[in-house]
């Protein structure tokens, strides 16, 4: 696939890098010199110093020949062009772009980008993609992320292995028997900066962060074996007030009405219009630095603070002074990739990252075809995706321990006319089940050879 890549940011960066460890042939257009220079340094991709928008920019970077463009540049307007022009003078197929300004994805203005008009195969709205992801990781008490599949049937669950887990350092082949009625299977570990897609002789150590699969009806049975049981929020405190933080306290709002909800809000100004778009949400104005008005809010007595300031630094700051307060759970924004690592330290219960939730709305795109989900995690380390089986997979018909899976691929969980099947060795995969996967980044371009997919979305 031939890819041509609007701005070279964290988000357009991550996803030129992942196509082009997958042989896709990416261009990346960006107008800042220093950072097409560092991009080109440290990925496998063409760069290219100039407008995003200009046409004989796009057909320099050969927009006559491309696939798909990705605008992911800080413009709107020219992401929104840049697809406009790809489409009118170049016949791109496929137009992605990134669009913040809230304005232009007001549903009146929807057919705006109609084919007649703006031809954008998809729009994405980070701060609306991150309020989802947000809302996932509050439904489940102690995670420190929450993925559906399945059409809801499947989560994929994060947790940090504490001190007290009852099943650290316990080969994972073990499991089954110590506990007969958990139906889960350990996807991945990450153990510091290293990710494992474990066997049946890995054990889990305290520290370690766990992605795990499990039926929706026995997430809470399943979390309480790896000594999570925390009791759902029911007073929160939200640390910023502009498009992710109103997003989130509507949909709190209309979801859960018992919600004791405030809003901290350092512009007078904009908690002036928070207090006349949300009904119930209790809209403080003032800095959440600041001890008075942290104990205005009762911090002490709050379940879970929502620090989504566009300032990574008080995001942070605010949520350590919260738990400091007594608050019992902090989900921190967090823009820049160097503090990522620094969270579990730190503090920090759930850090949340736009560029992730970005890039795996913009994978799902271009995986389209058997592919029915996907979700990045950890910076591009490894996917989770959804697939169809096919009559030509490799996967159908043989029980799974007579099957040799490439390394770095664990197969997490079987969806069978809406019947969820834990695997276990004996399992025999069907056409047209779902299958759940999870994949290391070197292992991603094997998922083509065991779906049998052809390169329709590759």
């Amino acid at each position: 696939m031939r890819v041509i890549v609007c701005g070279a940011g964290q988000v357009g960066s991550s996803i030129a890098r992942q196509l082009a460890g997958e042989a896709n042939d990416v261009t990346v257009i960006d107008n800042d010199p220093e950072i097409v220079h560092k991009l080109a340094e440290t990925a496998e991709v063409r760069c290219l110093v100039g407008g995003a928008s200009l046409p004989d920019v796009l057909d320099e970077a050969g927009a006559k020949n491309a696939d798909m463009v990705i605008a992911v540049t800080y413009s709107d307007e020219v992401n929104m062009v840049a697809c406009q022009v790809a489409h009118s003078i170049f016949g791109v197929p496929e137009k992605i772009a990134r669009v913040r300004n809230q304005s232009y994805l007001l549903p009146a203005w929807a057919d705006l980008y109609s084919p007649d008009h703006l031809p954008i195969d998809l729009i994405i709205s980070p701060e609306i993609e991150v309020a989802h992801a947000i809302e996932r990781r509050l439904q489940v008490p102690g995670a420190l992320d929450m993925l559906p599949f399945g059409d809801g049937r499947l989560r994929v669950i994060a947790v940090r292995c504490q001190d007290g887990c009852p099943i650290v350092n316990t080969p994972l082949r073990q499991l089954t028997e110590i506990f007969p009625n958990l139906n889960i299977v350990v996807l991945g570990i990450m153990r510091g900066d290293k990710l494992i897609v474990p066997r049946g002789d890995d054990q889990m150590l305290v520290g370690d962060e766990v992605y795990f699969v499990a039926d929706s009806e026995h997430v809470e049975r399943s979390m309480a074996v790896f000594g999570h049981e925390e009791k759902e929020a029911r007073r929160m405190v939200i640390v910023g007030g502009g498009n992710i933080g109103l997003f989130l306290a509507r949909d709190l709002e209309e979801a859960h009405p018992e919600l004791n909800l405030k809003i901290i809000e350092v512009s007078a100004k904009r908690a002036q219009f928070l207090a006349e778009n949300l009904s119930r949400t209790t809209v403080i104005h003032g800095d959440a630095l600041d001890s008075d008005i942290l104990t205005e809010v009762n911090i002490a007595m709050t379940e879970a603070v929502i620090a989504v300031s566009n300032d990574d630094e008080v995001n942070i700051l605010a949520s350590l002074l919260a738990k400091r307060a007594g608050c019992q759970r902090a989900i921190t924004l967090v823009n820049s990739s160097n503090y990522a690592p620094l969270m579990g330290t730190l503090g920090v219960d759930v850090a949340v990252s736009p560029r992730e939730s970005t890039v795996s709305t913009i994978l799902q795109r271009i995986r389209r075809g058997r592919i029915l989900g996907i979700q990045s995690i950890r910076d591009g380390l490894a996917e989770i995706v959804e697939a169809e089986a096919l009559e030509t997979s490799p996967l159908v018909g043989k029980p799974l321990n007579e099957i040799k899976l490439p390394s770095g691929i664990l197969i997490g969980a079987i969806l069978r006319d809406g019947e969820v099947i834990i695997p276990r060795g004996d399992s025999v995969i069907a056409v047209h089940d779902r299958v759940v996967v999870f994949a290391a980044a070197s292992a991603v371009k094997k998922l083509e050879k065991l779906f049998a997919v052809s390169l329709e979305f590759f």
